[in-house]
């Protein structure tokens, strides 16, 4: 798709919703990776459902160490794997004390040492706590930009790295955002809304199917 086209869909999305953000609830850089990183593989409703409690007495590195791994398994035990997601906060808790003065890095690769963080989710930190023009790729952000047409890449990376490369930058601070609320409630896995969709009439998906 070229450029012309993808400008024009941003445009849409724009009007529609002029601010998008994250759908996860926070009160600082330190919630909010703790939140994103429960977020792994479960949804933003269910982890906001089991950090509400969690957060009005764990919002700092040392008070999550001071909560221990065991007592911080009861407040997400709804959530997907979450002994290793314990484990790892508790880990990343103790390494922000020691390394970055309990503060969270500004720093890309410094995140990814951080243990239950990888690439999406340090993109995601720079991005909503520290306003970096990143692409965060979760699985809505490749559907919706492979379907789309928007690229076509077999991989979460390459995907990544291509729409940095298609997407221009004065779009760049909301691009994931919404790409993953388009995701999330119109282009869905399994029955995309078609009909409903304000950008049907540049889908590559929805073109070959007419």
């Amino acid at each position: 798709m070229n450029r012309k086209k993808i400008d024009q869909i941003f445009e849409i999305w724009q009007k529609e919703n002029p601010h998008p953000k994250t759908e996860l609830i926070y009160s600082n850089n330190y919630t909010l990776l703790v939140a994103v990183v429960l977020s792994a593989q479960s949804t933003d409703i269910g982890v906001n459902k089991a950090t509400k409690a969690l957060f009005k007495i764990a919002d700092t590195p040392q008070k999550m160490l001071k909560l221990g791994e065991e007592k911080l398994k009861k407040y997400i035990n709804t959530i997907g794997l979450y002994n290793g997601k314990a484990k790892n906060i508790i880990a990343l808790s103790e390494i922000l004390i020691k390394e970055h003065d309990s503060e969270v890095p500004e720093d890309f690769e410094a995140l990814q040492k951080l243990p239950g963080v990888g690439r999406k989710t340090a993109n995601v930190i720079l991005n909503c706590a520290f306003g970096h023009p990143t692409m965060a790729v979760d699985t809505h952000v490749f559907r919706v930009s492979n379907r789309i047409g928007f690229v076509s890449e077999p991989d979460v990376l390459k995907t990544e790295l291509a729409l940095l490369k298609e997407i221009s930058k004065k779009w760049m601070n909301h691009a994931h955002h919404w790409l993953i609320l388009h995701g999330r409630y119109v282009c869905q896995a399994r029955k995309p809304k078609c009909e409903e969709c304000k950008i049907s009439g540049f889908c590559e998906m929805f073109l070959k199917s007419k």
